[in-house]
């Protein structure tokens, strides 16, 4: 129904309960009903996972429609970022949020800062979640608020048609509210575990859960060494479990991405079970570094199996974990990738060591054979240094084409000397276009950054503490954050009404009437950003 069409049937139940109601503007009502259209996180989750469905079948059709996301580990940054997004390009297609298990555990844990490993308390994800929404509902609530306040205006002045430009705008009015993939990590516990935190995450909102085939209690960041993974039926548990909690909470279209960790990771705990050749306990078990032996080479506590009907000891570390034979990192991630979307997943992400479209691309390849439909999430971590490893894909182009490279020294190519030369500006833009490049060529559907506002609140803190406390003092803030912020339209100036201020005073004035005590009268210094 339309806004005015709400106000009627508001008006309605009003009069219906003989004048006891008469103090109670049925307008009002419907604007804090609009301001608040998501009642429960389940109601965002069935939301935004119809928009991700709908988002990866336009992506099947084009793989120009890729979509994007950026890191965030505070609701204000997800507001702040939707926002920005909504004033720079209209609207909030195909751009998502996602949250990082590595922020959470550096910036949210109650034990300070940690490593990526799961040590961080379980609920803190869930928590998050909630408060990423929480953020973008007042979002909402602000942005129409103030198109309320133009109504009002709009009316009071006798402009008709300027009232119908607002009317039909509300009524066509985009929330911030969209899809957050959620990092669940290796599960943080088995199965069971898996899927109790799961249903805290779709409760809060998660509509899309990442979750990887690493050892939940000897879970390592991505981008780290030490890496162990499980073998497939383990992880595939846990899959299951997220699938089923998604089915038990009424979100069908539930997304999950599983990510495969095992182009880096070099060790398993476990040895798979098996119980016929090729099946996919002995497809695991073939990665192993094995040597064969005879029975009378083998020590008690020797742990055996067969391989072409040879017996094999699959060699054991001193931490009793079992290697993968060096070079099988991207067949095991093929092999794993293809299993995850045969048992329920949406979505892949492979853990790289670098951004290359092609090396992306040679593991997609292979299992777009089995899955022609086959999509990716895809880290754009800051854990690559993107600079010195795109100058070093353009200087090894170069080199392999027969271009003269005498003039750079490929080890030293971050140096500054190299920021104006030609290879420099082919390497960016290279980067320029790696997101549709990776879209295009390696089944990128989603483009994410994981640490970006962990890096751009420290680098922004850095400037801001070197002019402040240096010679500049408080031009320091004005000139480089103030100024700018009233330059570039930066709703933060004001605040106070970003804070809900002014959203109180609209309930005050509803409650009260002309009795209310607002905060936003002459003597609020916000009226200087106007």
């Amino acid at each position: 129904m339309s806004y005015q069409d709400d106000i009627q049937q508001v008006e309605k139940l009003i009069r219906s309960k003989k004048g006891t109601w008469d103090g109670i503007s049925a307008e009002s009502v419907v604007r804090m009903q609009v301001q608040n259209r998501f009642r429960t996180g389940l109601d965002i989750a069935r939301y935004t996972a119809a928009i991700m469905r709908k988002d990866m079948a336009a992506y099947d059709a084009d793989p120009a429609n890729y979509t994007q996301s950026l890191g965030c580990w505070h609701g204000f940054i997800g507001q702040q970022k939707l926002i920005s997004i909504k004033k720079h390009f209209g609207n909030t297609d195909r751009k998502y949020l996602y949250l990082s298990g590595w922020m959470v555990a550096a910036l949210r844990s109650d034990f300070g800062p940690l490593p990526d490993q799961s040590m961080h308390e379980k609920t803190s994800v869930p928590a998050l979640i909630e408060e990423l929404y929480t953020f973008l509902k007042q979002a909402d609530a602000r942005e129409l608020g103030m198109m309320f306040r133009d109504l009002d205006a709009a009316r009071a002045a006798g402009d008709k048609a300027k009232e119908a430009s607002i009317l039909k705008a509300i009524d066509g009015y985009q929330t911030h509210v969209v899809p957050i993939i959620a990092d669940i990590d290796a599960g943080f516990g088995n199965a069971e575990a898996t899927y109790l935190l799961a249903k805290k995450m779709i409760e809060a909102g998660a509509c899309a859960l990442q979750i990887e085939n690493q050892v939940s209690d000897e879970k390592q960041c991505g981008h780290q060494d030490g890496k162990v993974t499980v073998p497939h039926e383990d992880f595939l548990a846990k899959v299951r479990a997220c699938r089923y909690a998604f089915m038990e909470l009424g979100v069908e279209d539930g997304i999950i991405v599983t990510r495969t960790d095992s182009l880096g990771a070099g060790l398993t705990k476990q040895i798979a079970v098996s119980h016929a050749p090729g099946d996919i306990g002995d497809q695991y078990n073939s990665f192993l570094d094995c040597e064969e032996v005879t029975p009378a080479q083998c020590n008690p506590g020797d742990v055996l199996i067969t391989r072409d009907g040879k017996l094999m000891r699959p060699k054991r570390l001193p931490s009793n974990l079992f290697q993968f034979r060096e070079g099988t990192g991207a067949d095991r991630c093929v092999l794993d990738s293809i299993t995850s979307l045969q048992n329920g997943a949406d979505l892949l992400w492979i853990e790289t060591e670098k951004p290359h479209v092609e090396q992306i691309a040679s593991m997609m390849d292979r299992i777009r054979e089995v899955i022609p439909n086959a999509k990716l999430v895809y880290n754009n971590s800051p854990s690559f240094n993107w600079t010195l490893n795109f100058r070093q894909q353009i200087f090894d182009a170069w080199k392999k084409d027969g271009k003269d490279v005498s003039a750079y020294d490929r080890d030293k190519l971050m140096s500054v000397d190299y920021d104006g030369t030609a290879l420099a500006y082919e390497a960016d833009e290279k980067i320029r276009t790696f997101q549709a490049d990776g879209a295009r060529r390696a089944g990128i559907f989603h483009h994410l950054i994981t640490l970006p506002t962990y890096h751009t609140a420290a680098l922004s803190t850095d400037n801001l503490a070197k002019e402040y406390f240096g010679e500049a003092g408080m031009l320091g803030y004005v000139l480089n954050v103030q100024r700018q912020e009233i330059r570039q339209g930066i709703a933060c100036v004001k605040h106070q009404n970003m804070s809900g201020s002014d959203i109180g005073d609209d309930h005050k004035e509803y409650f009260a009437g002309e009795a209310a005590l607002k905060a936003s009268g002459d003597a609020n210094t916000m009226h200087q950003f106007a």
